[in-house]
C-alpha cells in the first residue's frame, strides 16, 4: 500500500509540473464525442462545461477540445468520428453510450475512451473508461477479506448487464457461493427471494418446534414458545453476506424481499454496487448497513459544488468521469514523451483522478474505489486509497 501511494503522489506531482514538458507550439487535440441535439443532448453540454473546468486546472493552451454531436446515433457517431481524424486527433473521449461504438472498428488510428462502464468491446481501439463491475468486485473482495466473511452469494437481475457480473467474477477471482440470476418484476420477486433463502422450510422449522414444545413436559415450554412466537422463522442460511448487483427502485425492493424472508442486515451483510451517494438510500433505515464501493465522496462534492458555481446547474456523473479523463489524457501524452501513438494505454501505468486511482494497462481502464457504508442517515466511508 505505501508503495503505491508513493507512486501516486509522484503522479500527482508529475501532472502539477507537466506543463513545462509540452513544447509551446505543439498542439494536443483530443476530440469529445457526445451527444448534443436531441434528448440526450443535456448530457453531452454537461461533458463539455466539465472538460472546460479540466482544461482551466490544466492551464496550458497547448490543449485543444474538438467536440462534435453524436446525435445519440451510432452511424453519425463515425461520421463525426472521420470529421475528428481528418483533423488529425488521434484520441477521442466518447462516445456515451455503448450502442454508438459498434462501428468505430472502421478507424483502428484513432482511440476512443468510451464514458460507458460494459467491457464488451467492440474493437481494439475502443477503451471502456467507466467504473465496471470489475473494478467494483475487486473492492468488495478486499471488504469481504478484510471482515473475513466465508460464504457470499451474488444476486443479480435478470438484464442485460448480467453478462458482465458474470465476467467480473471471474476477473475479480471474488469467492462466492452461487450468483442467483432473479427477476425484478415485483409480482414474483419475493417468491424468489424465499427460495433462495429458504424462508418455507425456516419457517416451518418454527413452527414444528412450537408444536413440540407444546407437547413437551419442559418446565420453561410455555416462556420458550411466547419466546418463538415473536419470530418469524427458525433455523440459519447457508450465506454472511448478499452481493446485490442493481440499483434504484429495484434495489430497494430486493432489500424488501430479504427484510420480508427475515434475512436482516443488522446480521447479514448487505453489499451493493456503486450507487453514487443516491440520497434516497438514507431513508430506508431497515435496509442499513448497506455497503458499496464508489468513488471518491470528497471530491464529488467539491467537483460537483464548482462545477455549479461556474454553469449555475449541478453536472451529471459522467461529467465527473469526463473530466478526469482530460486529466488522465494530458498525463499519458507527457508519460509517453509527449508522443499520441497506440502505446499510450498499453503500459502499465497509474493515475490518481478524482474520482480515484485508474489503472492503465493493456488497452484497459480499471477503477481502484473507495468503500462506504449508508447508517444512520449518513454515508460512512469504511475504507480508502488516498
Amino acid at each position: 500500500m505505501k508503495k503505491i501511494i508513493k507512486i501516486i503522489l509522484l503522479l500527482a506531482l508529475t501532472f502539477l509540473v507537466s506543463t513545462e514538458e509540452i513544447i509551446a507550439n505543439e498542439k494536443i487535440k483530443i476530440g469529445l464525442l457526445v451527444p448534443l441535439t436531441g434528448k440526450n443532448s443535456e448530457i453531452g453540454k454537461s461533458i463539455i462545461n466539465s472538460t472546460r473546468l479540466a482544461i482551466n486546472k490544466i492551464n496550458n493552451l497547448s490543449i485543444e477540445i474538438i467536440p462534435k454531436d453524436t446525435q445519440s446515433n451510432p452511424r453519425n457517431t463515425l461520421k463525426e468520428a472521420k470529421e475528428l481524424a481528418k483533423l488529425g486527433v488521434k484520441i477521442i473521449i466518447g462516445p456515451v453510450f455503448n450502442e454508438n461504438l459498434i462501428y468505430l472498428d472502421e478507424l483502428p488510428e484513432v482511440t476512443f475512451l468510451s464514458l460507458t462502464n460494459k467491457r464488451n468491446n467492440y474493437s481494439q481501439n475502443i477503451i471502456n473508461a467507466g467504473i465496471n463491475a470489475t473494478s467494483q468486485l475487486n473492492t468488495i473482495k478486499k471488504f469481504i477479506e478484510l471482515n473475513e466473511i466465508k460464504k457470499t452469494i451474488l444476486l443479480t437481475p435478470d438484464v442485460n448487464y448480467k453478462k458482465e457480473i458474470k465476467k467480473a467474477i471471474s476477473d475479480s477471482k471474488i469467492k462466492i457461493i452461487k450468483n442467483y440470476i432473479y427477476n425484478n418484476d415485483p409480482t414474483e420477486l419475493t417468491q424468489q427471494i424465499e427460495k433462495i433463502t429458504r424462508y418455507d422450510v425456516r419457517k416451518q422449522n418454527l413452527e414444528d418446534e412450537i408444536v413440540r414444545l407444546e407437547k413437551s413436559n419442559q418446565n420453561n415450554k410455555e416462556r420458550l414458545i411466547e419466546k418463538l412466537k415473536k419470530r418469524d422463522t427458525l433455523g440459519g442460511v447457508n450465506f454472511d453476506s448478499i452481493i446485490i448487483a442493481d440499483f434504484d427502485e429495484s434495489l430497494k425492493s430486493v432489500t424488501t424481499s430479504l427484510l420480508y424472508t427475515d434475512i436482516s442486515p443488522k446480521k447479514k451483510y448487505f453489499i451493493t454496487l456503486n450507487q453514487w451517494f443516491d440520497k434516497s438510500l438514507l431513508q430506508e433505515a431497515s435496509a442499513q448497513p448497506l455497503y458499496f464501493p464508489s468513488i471518491n465522496k470528497n471530491n464529488y462534492e467539491y467537483f460537483s459544488e464548482e462545477y455549479f458555481q461556474k454553469f449555475n446547474q449541478y453536472p451529471n456523473q459522467l461529467s465527473f468521469l469526463s473530466f478526469d479523463l482530460i486529466g488522465l489524457v494530458y498525463y499519458l501524452i507527457i508519460q509517453n514523451n509527449s508522443t499520441i501513438d497506440e502505446k499510450i494505454f498499453t503500459k502499465k501505468n497509474l493515475f490518481k483522478g478524482k474520482i480515484g486511482i485508474f489503472e492503465i494497462k493493456n488497452n484497459k481502464i480499471n477503477h481502484v474505489l473507495n468503500f462506504y457504508k449508508v447508517e444512520n442517515n449518513e454515508f460512512k466511508k469504511i475504507f480508502w486509497f488516498y
